[in-house]
């Protein structure tokens, strides 16, 4: 099998092909929190924007903080100045919601962070990867660390994540997120994008990580070459005391 070595644009990426697999979960968090007129919001790690977007169209007043900078740069260009993009937590707080929907994986803010812009009572929201049996993309999870010579990370435990940080868990939730795109290449470029994959490309050929990918996308490739990856995430509402 030929690779795609097809130039990659990891922040463009995400904006066109992945951050969109993940809109069931940012609506099933706006919802179940009541994020609407009179929220104040807070997104960490808010890649390019697609939560924010999705909660000022609910009439809350969003801002974000990014530290990849061309995510935020995108994120900017996506969303109107009313809703502002920074590299690190924002001072104008408090916050009534504070959302960490990549909590378990590429997060650049530690537990502090999340309380930082937070008052007494907000609404802290950890997201990340679901039980390994409902997840297909857990093959692709396995690849990375094999490629990259390091030990399988075991799930984050996000209610322990937010104990850490001085929170009081509150309740969770769980939501069908399922990868699909529109041809292996698509699905290549995705998951590149989604920083999995960072620590092996540093380590090894390029051009073989994707053959690698490729391959292991096998299972999930349909008749009419659309890939088509069925995934759970799991998330954590907890409570500053």
């Amino acid at each position: 099998m030929t690779p795609t070595l097809v130039p990659h644009h990891p922040a463009r990426d995400w904006a066109e092909i992945q951050e969109r697999m993940l809109v069931p979960l940012y609506e099933a968090v706006h919802e179940r929190l009541g994020v609407g007129p009179g929220t104040r919001l807070l997104g960490l790690d808010c890649g390019t924007g697609l939560a924010l977007l999705m909660a000022a169209a609910r009439g809350a007043a969003a801002a974000g903080a990014e530290a990849d900078h061309a995510r935020a740069e995108l994120a900017r260009t996506r969303l109107p100045d009313t809703v502002p993009v920074t590299s690190d937590v924002p001072e104008d707080g408090p916050y009534d919601v504070v959302t960490a929907f990549h909590a378990a994986d590429r997060t650049s803010f530690g537990p502090a962070d999340l309380t930082r812009a937070a008052q007494r009572g907000t609404a802290v929201v950890l997201a990340g990867w679901g039980p390994p049996e409902r997840c297909a993309t857990e093959r692709l999870l396995r690849l990375a660390d094999r490629l990259a010579d390091r030990r399988p990370s075991p799930r984050a435990d996000l209610g322990a994540l937010a104990v850490r940080a001085g929170l009081r868990p509150v309740g969770d939730g769980r939501v069908a997120c399922p990868f699909g795109y529109a041809d292996e290449a698509s699905a290549v470029r995705g998951l590149l994008s989604t920083g999995v994959f960072d620590a092996a490309v540093r380590a090894g050929d390029p051009a073989q990580v994707e053959k690698e990918i490729e391959e292991a996308l096998a299972p999930y490739r349909r008749a009419d070459g659309t890939v088509w990856m069925p995934n759970v995430f799991r998330y954590v509402v907890a409570r500053v005391p």
